[in-house]
């Protein structure tokens, strides 16, 4: 019997679609920053339009990739399209760009949330960080967003800030709760740096891998201390390496579609440079293939869903997920330790191996 009332769940929880390639910024921990072969591109409008009927089964709908998307003339129409698939829609922005006019075309749009990416509390330390951003102008864009929601009496978008934290900024992340009240958002997102392709960026990650501790915990704990205080929502990764059995990407029910139409698991793993492109892993230099199993604007959805390689890159999760629970199981029935080899995990899929996202970062 049919209980009309109780929504059947989505297959997918997440899409990315990446709307540009094209950034104003030239941000210091970016991939971007020391590379001249960058694929500056737009998913074209009438492509975008050719993904609309498999969105009926995904959830949320993440309009962004490597890209700034407020630079992408159509993202407006765009965020309307995905409404209508009857998916929550939104993106992660620098705020660069974003007018009056523009904030009240966005909220007029239904868009549903919004993430304002900030390196800093202090315009010094961001402008120092996100070069090409100016602190002052993202406080900016966050009025005009929040200013339209309430002549308009209405709660969306949804608001939060994205704080990428390093060496140079983790001082002020204390600081970041009663920064956010100040400006009327309750929701703060901290995030490591994932990619590192130069010793600068590798250098100033605030992770580690080895045991021992993290002497920039303390930050992370008054933080938290400081947000419950008042009343504001903090999410933040780990900043000591654990194996977990599925990233926080998690590409068994998300996904991530590059502007010329390339289906990969997630945005880590197709960036837009010729192959092979480099990453720093540990400390150690890595160059990796893009990994794509196939073209969405060229064929079915549901052909390179079940693709021979991409079926294989998600089983090897799924028996990290299995492993997970008959370690649980053995734990609770015999209340006694299990040895690091027999609780260790499958291997992850081969191009995840040298990703700082399956440390729990």
């Amino acid at each position: 019997m049919k209980v009309p009332w109780i929504k059947k769940k989505k297959s997918f929880s997440a899409w990315q679609i990446e709307l540009t390639t094209r950034c104003p910024l030239l941000c210091k921990m970016c991939i971007r920053s020391e590379r001249d072969d960058w694929q500056f591109h737009d998913m074209s409008f009438e492509s975008f339009k050719t993904l609309l009927p498999y969105l009926k089964d995904v959830q949320t709908v993440i309009l962004e990739g490597w890209g700034e998307s407020l630079l992408h003339p159509n993202l407006s129409e765009c965020i309307q399209l995905v409404k209508r698939e009857g998916c929550e829609v939104g993106f992660v922005t620098s705020g660069k760009g974003l007018t009056q006019h523009r904030a009240s075309e966005l909220v007029r749009n239904g868009l549903d949330f919004v993430g304002f990416s900030i390196a800093g509390t202090t315009a010094g330390t961001h402008d120092a960080i996100r070069v090409n951003s100016h602190l002052p102008e993202i406080l900016d864009a966050i009025h005009f967003v929040a200013e339209e929601k309430l002549r308009r009496g209405t709660a969306g978008p949804r608001t939060h800030l994205v704080f990428l934290m390093v060496k140079d900024n983790i001082a002020e992340v204390p600081a970041l709760p009663s920064f956010a009240e100040e400006i009327g958002i309750e929701e703060i997102v901290l995030i490591n740096i994932c990619h590192a392709i130069n010793t600068w960026q590798e250098g100033q990650g605030v992770f580690t891998w080895s045991s021992g501790g993290n002497p920039y915990e303390r930050f992370l704990k008054q933080a938290e201390i400081n947000a419950q205080k008042l009343n504001i929502r903090l999410r933040r990764p780990s900043l000591c390496a654990a194996d977990v059995p599925v990233c926080q990407e998690n590409p068994l029910r998300n996904l991530y579609i590059s502007t010329d139409g390339e289906v990969s698991p997630c945005v880590f793993l197709h960036p837009p440079l010729p192959s092979p492109f480099k990453r720093i892993f540990c400390g150690q230099e890595c160059w990796m293939e893009r990994v794509s199993y196939g073209n969405v604007f060229r064929e079915p959805f549901h052909k390179i869903w079940g693709s021979e390689g991409y079926v294989y890159f998600r089983d090897c999760f799924k028996q990290r997920q299995r492993k997970l629970r008959e370690l649980d199981l053995l734990l609770w029935d015999s209340n006694r330790p299990v040895d690091s080899q027999s609780a260790a995990f499958p291997e992850p899929p081969e191009p995840c191996k040298t990703c700082h996202k399956i440390l729990g970062f």
